[in-house]
């Protein structure tokens, strides 16, 4: 889980400047074909933009071709026609991300709170317009199957409660989303998939980058080798935490240190970028001695990962440095980095491409999104259309097997050979239609 408590105009140098202008060109024309907001097939595509059923407002251009482009009009669906939501857990994510994010949604909406206090949750209705019969506690939230209203609960509780609320939750039949990382354990992750089969309700896990434009584009490049065959990934996601009493230095409440709150980012980016499953780990872990904040968890681990297609991984994680948030694509023919890569807004692009004798080195500018809108509305259109979303269960499942295999190679100081895993996506559900 991230911040809680408990309760594209592509900018780009002039890449035919040079001698190398004849394969600058061609990065160029593959480039462009992502580019300029609006004049893009995808963000164009009355099946992403618009609400199932409904006619899509379009509106004619402005600025030339050239330009950088609006996104044009949400196209929002009218409020009886979105999907209802039900937020259990008011913490730091719940209140000044999500809850302001339903502003950005075109299928969402919020209907209902989940909170241990009551006057909380009741200002927070207010502020929201959720009806006063539509907040509830965690003693009567079972009760929630008796509300038609709700269609989806988004769990946003401490990682060590999402087991328990998310097999609740589906019990009283309401689809699912799920903070990441999913569970504690493989075995809780492996409860909630199936409960949620059981009660023939999605499960979807909240790996908000994957629908997040800079990284959908980074996998792109990644996967069409616009920079030929990937050899090497650099990843660290890094903060310093402060109160040692807080539950993410609890290990039962949190499951871990920095590994599975911010290292999980680093983690699933290799495996979202690549498509594969690993084939081996290996790993260490440090905590300064004395360090009250490390009672329970684990402050640093540095973690690398074997790709079948030869894709090496180095990966770093830490509870005791100052933010770092970044992740860098080396390839045959440039690299290609997003730093910051995974915070809520701010995101920069550089792309290098190698030609002879110069390197061109360009930023490229995407239209940003409301990370939080874009995946709720996701599993809002998966409801309407009765899809799978493009991050289930089994996407949480897998970075919680590899989470513990990292945690064995640290403290064995052995590698760890994992099973080999045949294919593509193999836990990820269709690719999302992305507005």
């Amino acid at each position: 889980m991230e911040k809680n408590d408990l309760d594209i105009a592509v900018s780009r140098r002039e890449l035919l400047r040079a001698a190398g202008a004849g394969l600058a060109a061609a990065n160029l024309t593959g480039a462009l074909s992502v580019g300029a907001g609006a004049q893009t097939p995808a963000q164009n595509s009355p099946a992403s933009a618009t609400p199932p059923g409904q006619k899509p407002i379009q509106l004619s251009l402005i600025e030339a071709p050239t330009e950088k482009q609006s996104p044009g009009p949400p196209n929002a669906a009218p409020p009886e026609r979105r999907v209802g939501w039900a937020i259990v857990g008011l913490g730091h994510l719940a209140l000044e991300e999500i809850l302001p994010a339903f502003g950005m949604c075109k299928m969402s909406k919020p209907v209902a709170l989940v909170s241990g206090d009551r006057d909380k949750a009741n200002q927070v209705a207010s502020q929201y317009g959720v009806h006063p019969k539509n907040v509830y506690d965690y003693k009567n939230y079972d009760s929630l199957r008796d509300n038609p209203d709700v269609d989806i609960i988004y769990i946003v509780l401490p990682n060590g409660m999402h087991a328990e609320y998310t097999v609740r939750g589906a019990q009283a039949g309401k689809h699912i989303l799920c903070e990441k990382p999913m569970a504690n354990s493989v075995k809780e992750c492996q409860q909630m998939i199936d409960a949620c089969k059981k009660a023939n309700k999605k499960l979807m896990v909240a790996y908000r980058m994957q629908y997040e434009p800079y990284n959908r584009e980074m996998i792109r490049m990644v996967r069409s080798r616009e920079l030929g065959l990937t050899k090497l990934i650099v990843a660290d996601n890094g903060q310093n935490q402060g109160d040692p009493e807080q539950w993410r230095l609890k290990k039962a409440m949190a499951g871990g240190g920095a590994l599975p709150d911010v290292g999980i980012y680093c983690l699933n980016a290799t495996r979202y970028l690549t498509g594969e499953e690993p084939t081996e780990i290996s790993a260490t872990q440090y905590s300064t001695p004395g360090d009250p904040r490390f009672r329970e968890v684990e402050e640093t681990v540095s973690f690398q990962l074997r790709y079948p297609s030869g894709v090496v991984a180095a990966c770093t994680t830490s509870y005791g440095h100052h933010e770092n948030r970044s992740y860098k694509v080396l390839s045959e023919r440039g690299w290609a980095s997003l730093d910051p890569a995974f915070p809520y807004r701010g995101l920069r692009m550089h792309v290098a491409h190698a030609s002879g004798p110069v390197e061109f080195v360009e930023e490229r500018r995407l239209n940003e999104k409301n990370q939080f809108a874009s995946e709720m509305d996701h599993l809002s259109q998966c409801v309407m259309q009765d899809k799978p979303p493009h991050t289930p269960g089994e996407e949480g499942l897998q970075d919680m097997r590899l989470i513990a295999a990292i945690y064995d190679s640290a403290r064995t100081g052995r590698v760890v050979k994992l099973p080999a895993t045949p294919g593509l996506d193999v836990t990820r559900g269709p690719e999302p239609q992305m507005a």
